[in-house]
């Protein structure tokens, strides 16, 4: 077993069992969960987990902090639960649960899009913006056959973008890969770039902002030429829209033709929409896009870089800074550059600068050993580590790193600084300044100069303004237990239902069949009844009516959770028959189900029942008999 396999189940199990999971992924720092019913989710057993930094729900996603390691548990947790694979999206997601704003669904789409590629786009732009960085020093020359390999390297992603966006997007959207790679295959076939010189044939909207002269037709129709090398919108909108062609081919076409007709079609259809509406339309969208950000930027360049610098860490937490990576590609792209994003660079050296006042000044023994490699990730861009792990908690450090941030940014927006580049992060990102047609300017020296006072601001502050130091807990003795004169307690738990004892291990659902609820029975249900097992108090009725929560007047808490998966049922075909906080005694009704109309809508019945603070107890010991009748003995809970 590996070191994150135990770390794994229990966060499936946390996050309410790998039934409950749609998809999941994972960026820089964390698994980026979508979850059938949010509600399932255990998100304060799952932030105190060893291994998990934190928990975020934003943009649609439960997104489950882990830190550099986050690589290593993905696999383990895709292993533990069988999951799809990342970016594979299970058949199911696209029917269930609430699918959140149009907001949070655009975030949760260019996050799903774009975060595959992130390692692979750092490591690209770094070899670009250093190699240009070399070509300035004269270090090399741009003659040379070192030099032309370098960029061939560096560029390969960014000049063949709607190839890898291709199979990345239509994987997202739930498509076939390969034929998001065609497609975009297509949009940079270097024949077609080659048409467009020459007298055109005529020209569409002479005279306006989308003047397009037409050098080809197809099938008389005029085909707008644009250079697709490098964009981003056009390839996205396509792969949408050709993932509805795919299904809908997929569902005429018969299964033995299917695997060669589907992609035939679909290739017939989507490609010339491409060319003859999608990409023109998108690639002017992109930019009016560009141009608006930018028109924003150049209204004031230091006010716009004091409020993205300053809020770029709040912007991070709620994973709304995806938003703005689309703009800074558009604007690379359209514009050879981006002021935008790069306005963001010096927040995470004001993060690292809060950070090391921190460990200098802190006590606590704990708190230093997070500080250590927070401080050491932001080094190099990956800031969540120091935000949730020790910014974030102790409040006033956040809240100086973002005012660090934020002049930071200002200085940037002064000096006129731009990614010429997306690429790596912290101080792998210096390159990403290099202007490759005028090498080092100045503008690239003032953003070395804002990082610095980003990073000494940082410090400062929060070393002067301080922080309350967490208390160290002093572990003392435990005192010697003081014996029950009766340890051998026990509390009955009677059926709930009449139907066949099956065990937990036996369930087909890993959260129960692992006792990670805690330890009980389930049964069979051959009645659609269910009676209170205990005398006591109805701690929960779920809003969808499937599952119920008891506690005992001696203190037991049950769980008695009626089939598999019926949370997706919304409460259809369940009657509850009391509410929170109900006085039940042995016997009474509670519950009703159609327990046919269930089964036939295609979810298993069987009922775990489960005590939910088995560790309170010794033991919790199930009935020996193969079948039970309501009220009949059902579990005895040794304490």
């Amino acid at each position: 077993m590996s070191n994150y396999d135990q770390l794994a189940k229990d966060i499936l199990s946390g996050v309410g069992g790998a039934k409950n999971v749609n998809s999941v992924f994972h960026c820089v720092t964390r698994l980026r969960f979508k979850l059938k019913d949010e509600s399932a989710a255990k998100t304060e057993e799952l932030k105190n987990l060893p291994g998990v930094i934190t928990v975020m729900q934003s943009g649609g996603q439960y997104q489950v902090v882990i830190g550099n390691e986050v690589p290593d548990v993905y696999k383990a947790v895709v292993k533990a639960g069988n999951l799809p694979a990342e970016g594979q999206v299970a058949e199911e997601q696209e029917d269930s649960g609430n699918k959140g704003s149009l907001f949070s669904r655009f975030i949760d789409m260019i996050s799903g899009v774009f975060t595959p590629l992130l390692g692979l786009l750092a490591a690209t732009g770094m070899i670009k913006g250093f190699t240009a960085m070399f070509l300035s020093f004269g270090w090399i020359a741009d003659t040379s056959g070192t030099y032309h390999l370098l960029n061939a390297t560096g560029d390969c992603l960014f000049y063949f973008f709607p190839v890898f966006l291709g199979y990345t997007a239509i994987k997202k959207f739930g498509g076939t890969p390969f034929l998001g790679m065609a497609i975009g295959a297509t949009l940079v076939y270097p024949t077609l770039s080659g048409l467009s010189s020459g007298d055109p044939l005529y020209t569409l909207f002479a005279g306006t902002l989308f003047e397009s002269p037409i050098h080809i037709t197809f099938l008389g129709i005029p085909v707008i030429l644009m250079n697709y090398s490098s964009s981003v919108i056009p390839i996205i909108v396509a792969t949408f829209f050709a993932v509805k062609i795919e299904k809908f081919f997929k569902r005429v076409i018969p299964s033995v033709v299917r695997n060669f007709l589907v992609p035939f079609f679909t290739l017939l259809v989507i490609v010339p929409a491409t060319f003859l509406v999608i990409g023109p339309i998108s690639t002017w969208a992109g930019q009016l896009i560009g141009a608006g950000a930018t028109g924003i930027y150049e209204l004031s360049p230091m006010i716009t870089g004091l409020v993205i610098g300053g809020f770029w860490q709040v912007f991070v937490l709620f994973g709304l800074h995806w938003g703005l990576v689309p703009v800074a590609l558009l604007n690379i792209s359209t514009l050879g550059a981006d002021p935008v994003l790069a306005m963001s660079f010096a927040a995470s050296f004001a993060q690292i600068g809060a950070v090391l006042a921190v460990l200098l000044k802190t006590k606590n023994t704990k708190l230093k050993s997070l500080s250590v490699p927070a401080f050491i990730s932001g080094i190099f861009g990956v800031t969540e580590p120091a935000i949730y792990g020790v910014t974030l908690p102790l409040k006033k450090p956040f809240i100086m790193s973002c005012i660090a941030g934020g002049i930071g940014g200002a200085i940037l927006g002064l000096a006129g600084s731009k990614f010429y580049l997306i690429g790596g992060l912290g101080v792998f990102g210096y390159p990403s300044f290099v202007n490759k047609a005028t090498g080092i300017d100045s503008s690239f020296y003032m953003t070395i100069v804002a990082t610095v006072i980003a990073f000494i601001l940082g410090f400062i502050l929060t070393f002067v303004f301080g922080f309350k130091d967490p208390v160290e807990k002093v572990s003392t003795p435990a005192p010697t237990p003081v014996l029950d004169p009766n340890p051998n307690n026990r509390y009955e738990i009677f059926s709930p239902m009449a139907g066949e004892v099956v065990e937990l291990k036996e369930i087909n659902d890993v959260t129960f069949a692992g006792e990670h609820m805690g330890k009980g029975i389930a049964i069979r249900p051959t009645s659609g009844r269910v009676v209170s097992p205990i005398n006591g108090v109805v701690q929960t009725v779920y809003r969808t009516k499937h599952a119920i929560g008891l506690v005992t007047d001696d203190g037991v808490e049950m769980l008695i959770h009626i089939g598999q998966d019926t949370v997706q049922l919304k409460g259809q075909h369940f009657t509850a028959h009391v509410k929170d906080g109900d006085r039940v005694n042995v016997g009474d009704l509670i519950m009703e189900f159609d327990l046919q109309a269930i089964k036939d809508a295609g979810y298993e019945t069987v009922t775990p029942i489960i005590i939910t603070n088995t560790s309170n107890y010794l033991d919790v010991v199930g009935t020996k008999d193969a079948s039970v009748k309501e009220k009949d003995k059902l579990l005895t809970v040794l304490g």
